[in-house]
């Protein structure tokens, strides 16, 4: 790429790959590699037990098929097969809800309610219908199952299979009964007085009102919502309460991506979503007191903290802050094995606090129990996701458990609902994963970073906490499903060059000798003729001391070319120098195209990256582009003082996150990157969701100024390298429009050593493989001529 290219739009058309390799060194095509799954292999997934113990049921495509499809693999004959299509619909669902003996599960599958007995495997289809029914639960001291349709809570009673409707949601308003005022009232009385005919009609019109009204009371109590949704419903396990969610919807303007390439010939417009600062929806939870027929909301005013202001207001002194109401979403009630406790799961609609509460049914008050605060936002594993955190019950019934980052990691906690006290069960500079309560009900089972920010284990652990038994022992990832009787683990595991297979391996609690043994293979002979590298991890010291966590893959002396390629990992709150196989699979094979080519490649996890702990979650909170684009810096810089690279030949590209970060980094450190390839990139953050970006950034309007120092728009009047800019033009996560805002800027700076190449039938993720492989041939183009001068 010269400096002096115009401006193109450069939209797929015939490409001649025979030329574009002609400076490719390696055994591997670009157009080999973005074949993606069907180069490398379709791997297992979603593995899981069926209720008897007997099979691991998982998706899998060896056959390369369309899509992929159920597999057993059967413990006592050690067989795997496919599961046609009448048997895989006629399964359990691999979800549902377990009565608390484990005897009968319920479920949904395929919008139906199901139960089956554990012992002898038989299932009952509760409902057949065209309506969809969900959020099964027991009630009524498991004697009967609750399920949502349209709305409505319905129970079905396990002896006499009898339905019956609990709930009558009414979108409308309360009638007012047509009330008369004082005139009309006094008319309404002289009527009556003066003529009997109206009296006597009244008089039987008001005892037939008695009937119907003494009929009505045999129904479920109309409850009018006035256009607002509801939500969450759930009827206590006693079945004396139902509990209901009413959320106010905001109209918040939404963006139109327009569709170019459409079997219809026309262009047709998709309705994406709105931009960062929507006002919030109101949420409120209610109780309905079946019995005594009546509803009522459920206080939150008690609240520690309710009425923070955050900190960053004092940035505007002249601004006020408003925000009359901060409730965001309400998780639960999540009841306690007899019913006679229930937690609420509460977060804030500005994401800084997180409240457990014990929730008083009866009357609708509740408790607080424990108080997560974070100037920056509550997230983290088992944390602050959009509909609540991992949260439960205890053996006792009278403790919850739940994951918090008061040390600066996400750590196991327990507390007592009666006496407050807490207690943390895990600690140290690692996260716990997806924690579960052992069978024997003395025990943990959960996944952990221990070893290393990049290496995850399976422990167990007393209930009480202590030592950590680790019963997994393959570096890399071990994503583990135990058996229904816990002697047995499917894990699905991976290492930094090793694709995800498939393993069983007994529980080392009953056989400490135990040897995982692989059931599937998924690699292609195409994949396995390549020996791929596994990279170095390695930490390197950034400006401020911190040690930021990297993959390096080095080149053999010989063809050492003396540049290197940064790569930037999207998402921001994701992991990549990790030893498993990465998401970023396609990327991890053209580094070694790079490698072969005499490249260093420097996979860098920086600040805002996952595994690491809040202080590292929450380094770009208010900047974007600030401690995450210094670490790329600081990288570069480790590359030429550790490894010998030039220092004019350093190139960065990254997708989304990643090439929001590559855009910084080419307008605002113009001294360390001489050429950078962004992918799908966020130009300016007041463009892109609410839900992602109010997180980090807050809004445009109460914190203007961390947009200003966030968005790439306002900074590319510093670009001086070569600059290509690809994007997806029906992208409905970054939306295409960005790019060609940003376009318009570099324009009318009068900048000219940049391109952009658009891909019109692509999305934010992209499916095609000759999109991914125009695309990613431009990228090693652009490297090569803007790094080292070779012409393409």
């Amino acid at each position: 790429m010269k400096r002096t290219t115009l401006l193109s739009l450069l939209l797929l058309t015939s490409f001649c790959f025979t030329q574009a390799q002609k400076n490719n060194n390696s055994k591997l095509s670009i157009k080999q590699i973005m074949q993606g799954d069907n180069f490398v292999g379709h791997l297992p997934s979603n593995a899981h037990w069926s209720a008897d113990g007997k099979n691991i049921l998982f998706n899998w495509n060896p056959e390369n098929a369309f899509s992929d499809s159920l597999y057993t693999y059967n413990t006592a004959s050690e067989t795997t097969k496919k599961v046609g299509f009448e048997a895989s619909y006629n399964l359990p669902s691999p979800y549902g809800i377990y009565n608390n003996d484990k005897s009968k599960k319920i479920y949904s599958k395929n919008g139906d309610v199901y139960m089956t007995t554990i012992a002898s495997g038989e299932i009952i289809q509760i409902t057949n219908t065209q309506d969809y029914e969900g959020n099964v639960h027991f009630t009524n001291n498991e004697q009967q199952i609750a399920y949502v349709s349209n709305k409505n809570i319905y129970t079905w009673d396990i002896k006499t299979g009898v339905t019956k409707q609990i709930t009558d949601f009414n979108n409308g308003k309360e009638k007012d009964g047509n009330k008369r005022d004082e005139k009309d009232e006094w008319l309404h009385q002289d009527q009556l007085a003066l003529f009997d005919v109206l009296s006597e009609r009244k008089a039987k019109k008001d005892r037939q009102d008695y009937f119907d009204k003494k009929e009505a009371l045999k129904a479920p109590l109309p409850i009018y919502s006035e256009g607002k949704s509801i939500q969450n419903q759930h009827i206590s396990p006693d079945g004396k309460y139902v509990s209901y969610l009413m959320v106010e919807r905001e109209d918040n303007k939404g963006t139109i991506t327009p569709h170019y390439v459409t079997e219809s010939g026309y262009t047709e417009d998709q309705h994406t979503r709105s931009k960062v600062g929507n006002k919030p929806d109101t949420y409120e939870l209610f109780i309905y007191d079946i019995e005594n027929r009546k509803t009522y909301p459920v206080a939150l005013d008690n609240l520690e903290g309710l009425d923070y202001i955050p900190e960053y207001t004092k940035d505007y002194p002249d601004k006020t802050y408003k925000n009359d109401n901060r409730i965001g979403y309400i998780s639960g009630p999540i009841w306690n094995k007899d019913g006679s406790k229930a937690v609420l799961d509460i977060n804030t609609n500005d994401y800084k606090d997180r409240w457990i509460v014990l929730l008083n049914t009866e009357d609708g008050t509740v408790t607080n129990l424990d108080h997560q605060h974070d100037i920056a936002w509550i997230a983290g594993p088992g944390i602050g996701g959009y509909r609540g955190g991992e949260l439960g019950w205890m053996p006792d019934d009278k403790s919850i458990w739940f994951q918090s980052e008061k040390t600066g990691y996400s750590h196991l906690y327990t507390l007592n609902t009666t006496n407050k006290k807490s207690k943390a069960l895990t600690s140290g500079d690692f996260e716990i994963y997806n924690p579960k309560i052992a069978n024997d009900k003395k025990h943990w089972y959960f996944t952990a970073n221990k070893t290393h920010p990049g290496d995850r284990q399976f422990y167990r652990m007393s209930l009480n906490g202590g030592k950590m038994e680790q019963l997994t022992s393959k570096t890399g990832r071990n994503d583990v499903t135990l058996s229904p009787d816990e002697k047995q683990m499917a894990i699905l595991y991976s290492y930094a060059n090793q694709p995800t297979e498939l393993y069983i391996k007994e529980n080392p609690i009953y056989n400490k000798n135990a040897v995982a043994k692989q059931v599937t293979h998924s690699t292609t002979k195409d994949f396995e003729a390549y020996d791929w590298r596994a990279p170095e991890f390695i930490t390197f010291k950034a400006n401020d001391g911190a040690n930021v966590h990297a993959r390096i893959y080095k080149p053999a002396t010989e063809v050492k070319n003396k540049g290197a390629i940064i790569f930037v990992h999207g998402a921001g709150y994701l992991q990549n120098a990790h030893k498993w196989w990465s998401s970023y699979f396609r990327e991890y094979m053209f580094h070694n195209i790079l490698v072969d080519n005499g490249y260093t490649v420097l996979d860098i996890d920086y600040r805002g990256s996952a595994g690491y702990g809040r202080d590292w979650r929450t380094g770009i909170y208010r900047h974007m582009g600030g401690k995450d684009l210094s670490d790329q810096v600081d990288g570069a810089a480790y590359l030429v003082n550790e490894h010998g690279i030039d220092k004019d030949k350093i190139g960065i590209y990254g997708g989304s996150y990643g090439g929001f970060i590559t855009l910084m980094g080419m307008f605002n450190e113009a001294d360390t990157f001489t050429a950078g390839a962004a992918i799908r990139s966020v130009g300016d953050w007041a463009a892109y969701n609410h839900g992602y970006t109010a997180r980090i950034l807050n809004t445009p309007t109460t914190d203007s100024l961390a947009y200003r120092k966030s968005s790439p728009i306002y900074f590319a009047d510093g670009l001086e390298g070569d600059l290509l800019i690809l994007h997806g033009m029906v992208d409905d996560n970054v939306h295409f429009q960005d790019m060609v805002r940003l376009s318009q800027k570099l324009i009318e700076l009068g900048k000219t050593n940049w391109e952009m190449a658009v891909y019109p039938v692509e999305r934010h993720g992209f499916v095609e493989p000759s999109s991914w492989t125009d695309e990613y041939t431009r990228i090693f183009n652009l490297f090569n001529e803007s790094l080292l001068g070779k012409k393409n």
